[in-house]
């Protein structure tokens, strides 16, 4: 899909954002046994409010440039996407399953989100959110996710080791009655029953990168 000039602009943009946040020197020992100073982008404590709004005024001027509403960074969403974070770092899998089976609609429901989600991004990377963003916008599937005219709401968050590997997972949301059963039910990990059938029901738009 042919990007506008605007859109590349604001990517570049983030990019050099990005560039601009908090590393840290590390001291890595390569396969040769040398010893070498590795720049590693390191969140502080007190740096997860931060890293939420930089990355919801990226994501809502991505947006305005497709002419579409901003979103609202919500708490429940926030904390959606922190539970799966934790959930994919203990997996030591980027994939939209909880380690229960639930699914984003599952995790929507479960912290009280009023409406329904409608799409879900997540990452297992070094990168910065900035950087990840741009990933997120250079792949169709997970591009729908950000620029979605129905979603109104978006949930941030994101887990990170002790090596500076993060977890990042962005939620989006919208309008609706929540669902009681999930359409991603027949699509569950091995060795959890599947007791339910699929409701027809349109399915939320999930990515990764």
């Amino acid at each position: 899909m042919k990007k506008s000039p605007l859109i590349l602009s604001l990517l570049a943009t983030l990019f050099m954002v990005a560039a601009c946040t908090e590393t840290v020197n590390s001291t890595v020992q390569t396969a040769d046994g040398r010893t070498v100073v590795a720049k590693t982008y390191r969140i502080n404590k007190n740096g997860e409010s931060r890293v939420q709004y930089r990355m919801l005024d990226a994501v809502n001027a991505l947006r305005g440039a497709k002419g579409v509403p901003d979103l609202v960074l919500n708490a429940q969403l926030n904390a959606a996407a922190a539970t799966h974070s934790r959930d994919m770092a203990i997996q030591n899998r980027p994939w939209h399953f909880g380690s229960d089976g639930s699914s984003p609609l599952d995790r929507g429901k479960r912290v009280g989100y009023p409406g329904i989600v409608r799409g879900e991004n997540i990452s297992e990377t070094f990168e910065t959110e900035l950087e990840t963003l741009a990933a997120w916008m250079a792949e169709e599937g997970t591009r729908s996710v950000l620029v979605d005219p129905e979603a109104v709401d978006m949930g941030f968050s994101f887990v990170q080791e002790s090596n500076g590997k993060l977890w990042w997972t962005l939620v989006t949301g919208g309008p609706g009655v929540p669902q009681e059963v999930s359409p991603f039910a027949e699509f569950v990990p091995v060795n959890r029953p599947k007791t339910i059938e699929t409701p027809e029901a349109p399915e939320p738009v999930v990515g990764d990168s």
